[in-house]
């Protein structure tokens, strides 16, 4: 069975405290919550853990409303495992996985993964049909042999943090309050990928990123972000839309690195959105676009000499 299989190859040396969940974002709402797990874990010499998904379980269970997702695998993984999470285990949810009952779902995770304790939040639930809501795991947790561990919703100035408010937020291009909720700076990556060199005929070489059409993205504009590359920071002035001047229609991410030159085509990059400078919009001519773009960098040159 797919669950085992992929249990087994993650299998710890020692007993642990687990959390499951998607952890889409890793936002403050997340971190309050690993840090319950952590300290319930090593208080009582298990190791903490995290049962993620591969993929958010909507794309098996309703596809037709799937939501796009806030951050990548690789960067959910690296998140969690900079917030002090030893073990990270991905699951792939199948519509397999969809069937198990909670008691069928949990029983292999004492099984394989040593699970002593299991953190989750007040409105989680798990299993066939949702069935393992938290007063269901309260009667399975001492057949099973786990201590199970109910947090309470974590607010963020009166206002319950979720994936679900900072997609709202991202939509709106308010990158403060989604700064706020995440904890941090939203943020992008992936390949660079060629490009259709708009930016280069008008003096502003761009590196054209490669997102997953499922990536989620803020509100079409122009943001101040930072660039790393191959462990550098830059600053940097992002274009995120469909570059109507030209008439295009195709969803980019164009990432001009001020004061870089060098060719990034293929290599990995991640920026952070600071800062949204203006809306995306059509202009008359290439130079009225050019001449925006030479004030834009300029807006982003003070915003992100003073940026934190």
């Amino acid at each position: 069975m797919r669950l085992e299989e992929e249990l087994a190859k993650d299998a710890p040396s020692q007993d642990t405290f687990l959390t499951i969940g998607v952890f889409d974002g890793v936002h403050r709402g997340h971190q309050y919550l690993l840090d319950q797990l952590k300290g319930k874990a090593w208080e009582g010499g298990r190791m903490p853990g995290v049962v993620t998904f591969t993929h958010h379980p909507r794309k098996v269970l309703s596809p037709q409303s799937l939501l796009p997702f806030l951050i990548t695998l690789e960067d959910r993984k690296r998140l969690l495992r900079e917030l002090g999470i030893p073990l990270i285990v991905p699951l792939t949810f199948s519509k397999a996985m969809a069937r198990l009952t909670a008691r069928d779902f949990l029983q292999p995770l004492g099984q394989y993964l040593r699970m002593r304790g299991l953190v989750v939040g007040e409105d989680f639930a798990l299993g066939r049909g949702r069935e393992g809501d938290v007063s269901s795991l309260k009667r399975l947790a001492p057949e099973l042999g786990f201590e199970l561990v109910v947090v309470a919703p974590y607010l963020w100035q009166g206002q319950v943090v979720s994936s679900t408010a900072i997609r709202q937020a991202l939509a709106q291009g308010e990158m403060r309050l989604v700064r706020d909720l995440l904890g941090r700076p939203f943020s992008l990556s992936g390949p660079v990928v060629e490009g259709r060199a708009r930016g280069r005929e008008l003096g502003f070489p761009t590196a054209n990123l490669y997102l997953d059409p499922n990536q989620a993205l803020p509100a079409y504009g122009v943001y101040a972000t930072r660039a790393y590359v191959d462990g550098q920071t830059h600053p940097a002035v992002t274009n995120i839309g469909l570059r109507p001047t030209f008439g295009e229609k195709e969803r980019t991410v164009e990432v001009h690195l001020l004061d870089f030159h060098g060719d990034l085509l293929g290599q990995e990059l991640r920026i952070e959105l600071l800062a949204r400078l203006r809306e995306e919009r059509r202009f008359s001519d290439p130079q009225g676009l050019r001449s925006q773009i030479e004030k834009d960098i300029a807006q982003a040159r003070e915003l992100l000499a003073h940026a934190v």
